[in-house]
């Protein structure tokens, strides 16, 4: 997750500007990888049309079983004579020409709702991903000249309108190479896709998050693979096409500042979604490995122990053997020993005087 504390703001012709922009909470909410690809996947089939077969299809012929004692399989035959077709099988789903099993129908289930709380995180994710440089590489963009992520641009990327000024700005910021390899993977579609309106097929290149439309969708549509939406409708299907976070997103600097107003924060409200609050992590760091070595975690795993033992940390002690485990589990049975010590000493006193006194009297009868 990005973590710094501001943002450098970048002018149209590349240069970084004085003006800096606070980080957003959203970019350091949880990322989810999971719950993005259940929530794009459902998301995804809301798009879908219906389709069927039709419900007549494979038993429009006039056929009749021929019934036993022909030698033949009792399915339903096509009548006639005097040509091929007559006595061929017909109507059942392994014959030729028949209707198919199942068939789909136009009132099934297609498109499927999902949680908006589930919707709201998975966006949440999709946008703390997009800062993750790491990430928008590993997804194939080609940031790798590009000095900062997320790439923040001044406000007046809003008011061009020309095509040319849209593709000299993004040469400028150094995000056309990612323009480049749209363009050299367009190629045309294998399949029946062909006939049905999507002939090519090309990768995604950058999405374009702005405030306010002064004509900044007219110059950028024309470019390939470069998508645009407003900073108040981010669509999780756009942030991680395929549902594979880290989408290269180019924001203005008005989207960027209204991000805490949109999803809010850890402790305030969004202004935009009723009720809703950012999603906070379970831990705060992150490096769990380090925190298991600390030296705090350590003391309590693994007890101090002599330099003179080499004992591991994980053998366990009988206490009815050892008196020190006994004391650590039970307090109380230090006490308990040391008056059974006592009690013994007593014993033994008594049992003393006692011989000392029968050996005076036999020195007296020795006497007598």
């Amino acid at each position: 997750m990005a973590a710094r504390p501001v943002v450098s703001v970048f002018g149209l012709n590349g240069s970084k500007l004085d003006a800096t922009v606070p980080l957003p909470a959203v970019f350091k909410a949880p990322i989810r990888p999971d719950l993005v690809q259940f929530v794009h996947k459902n998301m995804a089939k809301n798009h879908r049309q219906p389709y069927a077969a039709k419900q007549q299809a494979g038993e429009e012929t006039s056929a009749e079983s021929w019934g036993t004692g022909r030698a033949v399989a009792r399915i339903p035959r096509v009548s006639g004579g005097g040509t091929h077709r007559a006595g061929q099988a017909a109507f059942g789903n392994m014959t030729r020409g028949g209707r198919m099993f199942a068939p789909n129908k136009v009132w099934r289930k297609w498109h499927v709702r999902t949680n908006v709380n589930q919707k709201r995180y998975a966006t949440v994710s999709a946008v703390a991903a997009s800062g993750v440089t790491a990430l928008v590489v590993g997804r194939g963009h080609r940031v790798q000249a590009i000095e900062e992520v997320p790439l923040v641009v001044s406000a007046e990327v809003e008011s061009i309108k020309k095509t040319k000024e849209a593709t000299d700005v993004l040469k400028a910021l150094k995000a056309y190479a990612d323009v480049a390899k749209v363009s050299n993977t367009r190629s045309v579609r294998a399949g029946r896709g062909k006939l049905r309106n999507r002939r090519h097929r090309q990768r995604r290149g950058p999405l374009v998050v702005y405030a306010e439309d002064n004509g900044i969708t007219h110059a950028f549509r024309n470019l390939p693979g470069v998508e645009l939406i407003d900073v108040t409708r981010l669509n999780l299907l756009q942030l991680a096409p395929g549902g594979h976070l880290g989408r290269f997103v180019i924001w203005t600097q008005p989207a960027f500042e209204a991000l805490d107003k949109v999803f809010g924060t850890e402790t305030e409200v969004s202004e935009q979604k009723k009720g809703y609050t950012l999603p906070t992590a379970v831990i705060s760091n992150p490096d769990v490995a380090g925190l298991i070595a600390s030296d705090e975690i350590q003391a309590v795993v693994r007890p101090a122990q002599s330099r003179f033992t080499k004992r591991p940390y994980t053998q366990k002690k009988n206490p009815l053997r050892n008196s020190q485990v006994l004391v650590r589990l039970n307090p109380y049975a230090q006490v308990l020993r040391r008056a059974e010590i006592l009690g013994k000493n007593k014993k033994t006193t008594k049992v003393a005087y006692k011989k000392s006194a029968s050996k005076k009297f036999l020195d007296i009868l020795k006497a007598d």
